[in-house]
């Protein structure tokens, strides 16, 4: 998680390390020393700068290196509660109602029950114009038809402005209100539930919190779920803190801020990629990780989803050849061994439908579905 260099210093000798410590060399022209000397100083303060970044990232890697090992218990699967993020364009027109049969046919051997369909996003007002998703009715009537157990959600998000000037305001009553408005009118459609992605959310935001109370008696009243996307929790304490003070951007949240939303839910899905770890040994010790605080503090009766990286990009913050569905997968049955094996509302969550292979089709029903 961290960038480490490494330079062409030279070790100090032992014979230096053993010499009398006399305060830093003088400038050259006042010691006979010359230059020599700050040399040797700069040298070892360089020394000691690297082994304070280098150990703690080793010993954080040994340890998500071990948190990878083991074997899941026997019945760490399927509760047939999965969920699939779905592109825009199921809504807009692109898919037609061949596409709908062919998707409904896939989700036959899976045990994915709700479908996360892409129709905002919400303007910056909290507004969502009925242009936005035409297609709706028709997709859940067809899906309906095809799948009568899946469930079809609208997804619906935007950026948040708590770090650039542009973007939704939560801390504007008015806002919410329009939010809570815009809730009501989509689930006017036929939607099943209604799952939120705001991003980027920093831990403790009270006003995210009100707004998902006005959610909640919305769902309640209609007899449908809130669902809602949710940050990675602090792998070591108070980590969003020093995130957020050293760039502007915490990224993750507290695990008592995780809870406090998951109470406030029916169904919460981690957005466990996006990593940047190298490799699929410290990926999967992560996902690990990531399951038990999540399993901790999320109450039985909320289904917690932990989200499977069907996507293939390479940038920063995420490596493709290490974040992968297989490592996800046993990261995610190692965690749920560990915490809670016979947890019942619990399952994965599939980003992103447009960007899948086969490849990670095949993964996700081998090693989660079976």
């Amino acid at each position: 998680m961290s960038e480490t260099g490494t330079g062409d210093e030279k070790e100090p000798t032992v014979a230096e390390a053993d010499e009398p410590s006399q305060g830093p060399p003088v400038p050259d022209g006042e010691s006979g020393k010359g230059g020599a000397g700050w040399k040797r100083w700069l040298k070892r303060i360089a020394l000691a700068s690297a082994l304070t970044l280098l150990l703690p990232t080793l010993a954080a890697a040994t340890a998500l290196r071990l948190n990878y090992t083991g074997d899941p218990a026997d019945g760490t699967h399927t509760r047939n509660r999965d969920a699939i993020w779905l592109g825009h364009a199921w809504v807009d027109g692109r898919e037609t109602d061949k596409d709908v049969t062919a998707l409904a046919e896939r989700l036959k051997t899976t045990g994915i029950r709700d479908l996360y369909v892409h129709s905002g996003p919400l303007e910056h007002d909290g507004t969502l114009p009925k242009s936005s998703y035409p297609g709706a009715r028709r997709l859940i009537t067809t899906l309906h038809s095809a799948a009568p157990r899946i469930r079809v959600q609208a997804w619906l998000g935007d950026k948040l402005a708590n770090e650039t000037p542009d973007g939704l305001h939560l801390d504007r009553a008015a806002t919410r209100d329009a939010v809570v408005r815009s809730t009501r009118e989509i689930l006017a459609t036929g939607f099943d539930g209604v799952h939120f992605d705001l991003e980027p959310l920093h831990s403790g935001d009270h006003d995210y919190l009100t707004l998902l109370d006005s959610l909640r008696a919305v769902t309640r009243d209609r007899g449908v779920p809130l669902s809602v996307a949710a940050h990675q929790i602090d792998p070591l304490p108070a980590l969003h803190w020093v995130a957020g003070a050293l760039t502007g951007h915490p990224k993750w949240w507290s695990q008592e801020y995780f809870g406090q939303v998951a109470r406030r839910v029916d169904q919460i899905a981690v957005m466990s990629y996006d990593t940047a770890m190298p490799l699929e040994s410290l990926y999967g010790g992560y996902v690990a990780q990531q399951t038990s605080l999540a399993l901790e503090v999320t109450p039985p009766s909320t289904d917690l989803l932990m989200g499977l990286p069907f996507f293939h990009e390479n940038k920063l913050g995420h490596r493709a050849a290490a974040e992968t569905v297989p490592a996800a997968v046993r990261g995610v049955r190692l965690g749920l061994s560990r915490t809670d094996a016979d947890r019942a509302n619990f399952g994965v969550a599939l980003y992103v439908d447009f960007a899948a292979t086969e490849a990670d089709w095949t993964a996700y029903e081998k090693d989660w579905v079976r």
